[in-house]
């Protein structure tokens, strides 16, 4: 299935999950999403917790299940040793390891958290599963990119922070002469050739801009945090 900008288009999250499609083989219990890209969060950074500040706690549905493993899914509705002592998630008492689900208000998501506590020493430890979305908001206009803790994120002209919009199979990656830089350097091209209002993940590969695509390849842009205004990149462009 090929996905196009304005397929799918769900402007009211509340209502539903935002431009977001399943794929199932019940007879072979599988289930996956089968356009956006899966994103894996181990490292909480001031981004992650502004994003994880805005999930909303949420019954388990049919798209939390497609994100994590067959055998994982009955966990979904465990309670957490927090909220029941007796949980099948709770470990030598007072230890856990339980999944939470919960959703993005803004864009709908579905999000898996993944929490570790410790009965020996109480440390607790938090990752998150989620997809990317496949585009922003109908009205969002890009502002920013940055890349920080291994993550790649955008932010609106109205300070909205977003994941990037990715589809499944179309990784993006900074710093190497490869397939992750090309793809990112042709969404970024998007961005700056459209003044930030196409967002829709996809961007053709034919009309990645020749010194966008330097800086994605250049070990100089692989660094911990890196910042692009949407001035930067048409910048870049004009270059």
């Amino acid at each position: 299935m090929n996905y196009h900008h304005g397929d799918l288009n769900l402007t009211d999250p509340t209502r539903g999950y935002l431009q977001f499609v399943i794929y199932t083989e019940p007879r072979l219990g599988v289930a996956g999403g089968s356009l956006n890209a899966e994103v894996s969060i181990e490292r909480i950074t001031s981004l992650v917790q502004e994003w994880r500040g805005r999930l909303e706690r949420c019954e388990p549905n049919a798209l939390h299940a497609a994100l994590v493993r067959q055998h994982e899914m009955p966990e979904l509705f465990y309670p957490c040793v927090a909220e029941d002592r007796d949980s099948p998630a709770a470990i030598a008492g007072s230890g856990c390891v339980c999944l939470r689900t919960f959703y993005d208000p803004v864009f709908g998501l579905p999000v898996v958290a993944r929490h570790h506590r410790s009965a020996r020493s109480g440390e607790e430890r938090w990752s998150y599963n989620t997809y990317a979305p496949l585009e922003l908001r109908p009205d969002d206009v890009f502002s920013r990119f940055i890349s920080f803790g291994g993550l790649f994120w955008v932010q609106t002209k109205d300070k909205v922070l977003s994941l990037i919009p990715q589809r499944h199979g179309r990784g993006y990656e900074l710093g190497y002469r490869g397939g992750g830089p090309h793809a990112l350097a042709a969404y970024l091209s998007q961005l700056a050739a459209t003044d930030g209002k196409n967002t829709a993940a996809g961007a053709s590969e034919d009309e990645t801009h020749p010194a966008i695509l330097d800086w994605a390849q250049s070990p100089s842009s692989d660094r911990d945090t890196n910042t692009l205004t949407l001035r930067d990149l048409k910048v870049m462009r004009r270059s």
